[in-house]
């Protein structure tokens, strides 16, 4: 393990919140590289993980109106390996004093970063995600999980005498047991990915923006049954870069910053195939949601915009449900109504088009959509007046909701 591995998620005290702020966002061009990845045109080269990261990094600060002086901090994740921090600062142009790194989905390393700006570790940190899935050809599923990661590992998760043997077949069984026990059909699903659909057409850098009808949807091929090609996210190359600096110098910045108010942590601790496919994680959804919620002071009802791990439409259905925004067995009718479309409904749900059509990043991608509604400048997809937001990882057997709120 490396001197910089951070992996601990810091309390959910009213200490930490709203401690520090998101005051620079950038990604990459989630569009352009797909395309061209599929195309593979004469002399296409994939992008270089080098060349994800400093996208993101200059754009990001760009947006924030800072220099590489202003920066004294860097968090680096990359899921399937790169650069240390060190060496990462040095392809971006930093001296840092504070360095950490912390692979894999968007939860515990924004938390810890927090935490620490509050504790005086640093006033001003990058945090780079990024992830080549596309060009190294990153496939799940299957026996066998070695070098070329073409498969995945034997564990409670891929547990093949369930069938488990990908996420896919997981994810399946929980939709299969949802469909029958609330009388609900394929069809009623196909109103999850169609919403986010609709989101992605309105965000310029989303990767699927045709349109999408309920006859595209049905057309669609299985993964496995219930689940089609348009139930599941992405594979696409991308980076992210956020900027978070302590809060206090944060109000005269280019931008309304981002507050990171709360968070939470909830995990399964009993048989994971009734957590995860019986109860669908809900009693650790409603734990976790209550600890990010206490710590950030505010209400369930506060909160305007929720950008849900959406791996698969049915992890959605789940977080709208455990997290209380509509009661169980009723997203599927919600989605379908409209109640979670963005720039109108009762809650803006993926806004940008979550995992599933905007941008396969883990969910960091999602973070940066946060940011842009509550700038408010995210165009047609605006939630109007939004003041408080929720991001959540809620696919396996752990829960981490984080909460937002607009400065100023």
């Amino acid at each position: 393990m490396s001197e910089y591995t951070a992996t601990i998620m810091p309390p959910s005290t009213r200490a930490n919140s709203r401690k520090a702020a998101i005051v620079g966002v950038g990604e990459t061009d989630y569009g352009i590289d797909y395309k061209a990845a599929r195309a593979r045109l004469p002399g296409y080269e994939p992008p270089s993980l080098e060349h994800l990261i400093g996208t993101a990094f200059e754009q990001a600060l760009a947006d924030a109106g800072l220099t590489r002086a202003d920066i004294d901090g860097l968090s680096v994740s990359y899921i399937y390996g790169g650069p240390t921090p060190p060496e990462t600062a040095a392809i971006l142009g930093l001296e840092p004093g504070y360095m950490i790194q912390n692979g894999g989905l968007m939860a515990g390393p924004l938390p810890i970063v927090c935490a620490d700006i509050a504790a005086g570790k640093a006033d001003t940190v990058v945090m780079i995600y990024a992830a080549p899935s596309r060009s190294i050809n990153r496939r799940y599923g299957g026996a066998t999980y070695g070098a070329a990661q073409e498969g995945t590992p034997a564990s409670y998760y891929y547990y093949h005498p369930w069938g488990w043997s990908s996420q896919a077949a997981h994810w399946a069984l929980i939709a299969t047991r949802y469909l029958a026990l609330y009388g609900a059909t394929e069809e009623d699903l196909g109103a999850v990915a169609m919403q986010l659909r609709r989101n992605a057409a309105a965000t310029p850098n989303a990767v699927m923006q045709a349109p999408m009808t309920l006859s595209d949807y049905m057309n669609s091929r299985y993964i496995v049954r219930p689940l089609r090609l348009f139930d599941m996210c992405m594979v696409n190359d991308g980076a992210v870069c956020l900027i978070v600096r302590r809060a206090d110098l944060a109000a005269d910045m280019l931008h309304t910053p981002v507050l990171v108010a709360g968070w939470g942590e909830a995990k399964v601790k009993h048989d994971k195939m009734r957590a995860l496919v019986g109860e669908r994680l809900r009693p650790q959804m409603q734990a976790a949601g209550r600890e990010a919620l206490d710590m950030a002071g505010i209400a369930s009802s506060d909160i305007g915009h929720l950008e849900g791990y959406d791996a698969a439409s049915i992890h959605l259905v789940n977080q709208v449900e455990g997290f209380g925004f509509t009661e169980p067995g009723t997203a599927l009718a919600a989605f379908r109504n409209g109640d979670f479309a963005a720039g109108g409904g009762k809650l803006g749900v993926n806004t940008a088009g979550g995992t599933m059509s905007g941008s396969y990043l883990h969910g960091w991608n999602q973070i940066v959509e946060v940011v842009h509604q509550l700038r408010h400048e995210a165009g047609p997809r605006q939630v109007p007046g939004v003041r408080a937001s929720m991001s959540c990882v809620a696919q396996t057997d752990q829960i981490h909701p984080i909460i937002y709120t607009r400065g100023g």
